[in-house]
């Protein structure tokens, strides 16, 4: 199998669908013949990628079987290329946003509606991270047959690292003592629930715990998905939470992996916002294949990150009581944390290694060719 994998979004600029296509742009060649076009150089050069990257698979796709976009967003380059190949084989990616932009308000959104998701409906294979993806894109009047649910996945040697409490202690800047730290990864984006956790659940959580967020901050908003960074630092200082919330951003990795490893607890508190949502939740199962018990909205792709009492537990969203509910048992026995800890990591290590995954992407693709 010869695949061309096309992505606009890619390291070195950090997220989750830059991390989840340089993963496949990694792991793909281990099951097929691969050949990467990517854009490394961030939203600012896509002006310039976009026409390039038509006009380069163009002379190359005659020696592919497969071409395979990133994302959604690349949807108009399929389109025209199986215009060009029409007995070539065309899938893309589908993460969550790049088909609820559609819905999202604004000129910029309502031109997306009306070129990405018509052009969607003409490939031949459209890879969805979730369940829930899947769904809003037949929602959205693309055939249910042209769609097929691949989770994202996580490499072990990624997340590996030695660290200790008192790597924690200094990166924080503060005595831990007694602490149980509770952990939230995830960009500053209101449907990532970090405000919403900040105010409604940390005053009900016991003294001795501690939030924090780590995550980016949205330079540049698009509609419906505005930095809320200011808010969270607001919420803070109008509870007088700043000795229990610990606000960080623009983390390198090794810090990232530094905190998955030392913190007790995981949370991911997401809330529902229209017009966007989570596809999958990739912080969730980083998480808990680093032995961290993991407590998580039941909310949209990350159900299908966590499964209940395997490698995490769900919490119906935006219910604060709830939330402390199952919160407390772990913050009050280590025993639990640990035991739920490694139950995760083994069960991460099972379902969600970036080799299996892979694999069934280019096994997918094959059962297309033939």
């Amino acid at each position: 199998m010869r695949i061309l994998f096309i992505s606009r979004a890619f390291p070195p600029v950090t997220g989750g669908i830059e991390n989840q296509n340089a993963a496949l742009a990694e792991w793909l060649p281990k099951h097929a013949t691969v050949r990467t076009l990517a854009n490394h150089g961030g939203k600012t050069a896509l002006p310039w990628f976009l026409p390039w990257v038509l006009v380069r698979s163009l002379f190359l796709m005659r020696n592919y079987d497969a071409v395979l976009l990133g994302d959604g967003v690349l949807a108009p380059i399929g389109f025209f290329l199986k215009l060009c190949y029409p007995k070539k084989m065309v899938a893309s990616v589908l993460h969550g946003l790049d088909i609820t932009f559609a819905t999202k308000p604004g000129l910029l959104s309502r031109l997306y509606a009306g070129i990405n998701i018509p052009c969607l409906k003409h490939l031949d294979l459209l890879i969805t991270v979730s369940r829930e993806t899947k769904e809003v894109a037949v929602g959205m009047g693309i055939a249910e047959d042209k769609c097929v649910v691949i989770s994202n996945g996580v490499d072990p040697a990624t997340l590996d690292g030695n660290y200790s409490r008192s790597d924690l202690a200094t990166l924080l800047g503060r005595d831990l003592g007694n602490t149980i730290v509770i952990l939230r990864v995830g960009r500053y984006v209101k449907h990532k629930g970090n405000e919403w956790f900040i105010r409604n659940v940390m005053p009900l959580l016991p003294s001795n715990t501690l939030l924090v967020t780590a995550g980016a901050i949205v330079k540049k908003s698009t509609p419906g998905d505005t930095d809320i960074y200011p808010a969270c630092v607001s919420a803070v200082t109008e509870l007088g939470l700043g000795e229990r919330v610990t606000l960080l951003t623009n983390l390198p990795w090794d810090h990232i992996k530094l905190l998955y490893h030392t913190a007790d607890i995981v949370v991911s508190p997401n809330i529902e916002v229209p017009g966007t949502m989570e596809g999958f939740g990739i912080n969730v199962i980083e998480a808990a294949l680093c032995a961290r018990p993991v407590v998580t909205s039941n909310l949209q792709g990350l159900k299908d990150a966590i499964l209940e009492g395997e490698n995490g537990l769900l919490v119906t969203p935006g219910e604060r009581t709830a939330w402390v509910e199952a919160l407390t048992p772990l913050i009050t026995d280590i025993d639990k944390r640990r035991m739920l800890g490694e139950r995760a990591a083994h069960y991460t290590k099972e379902h969600f290694h970036w080799d299996q995954i892979s694999e069934r992407y280019v096994s997918a693709l094959s059962r297309l060719r033939s």
